[in-house]
């Protein structure tokens, strides 16, 4: 099973954080959750394994 990696990896994560508001820019709420998950299908395709996806669900369920 992999380890879902949960530690900072993301060059520039400030940089990359506001080209993903600007992507929302000009979309409405419908359209901006249909981005959003068009994108998390296109990230999980990328990563591909299995139980790093089942994992990062479980995770993003967790309210902090």
């Amino acid at each position: 099973m992999s380890r879902l990696v949960t530690d900072p990896n993301i060059d520039d994560p400030d940089g990359f954080y506001a080209e993903l508001i600007a992507a929302h820019d000009g979309l409405t709420d419908d359209e901006s959750a249909a981005f959003n998950a068009r994108l998390i299908l296109i990230l999980a395709n990328h990563v591909g394994d299995r139980s790093a996806l089942t994992e990062a669900l479980e995770a993003a369920r967790v309210v902090r």
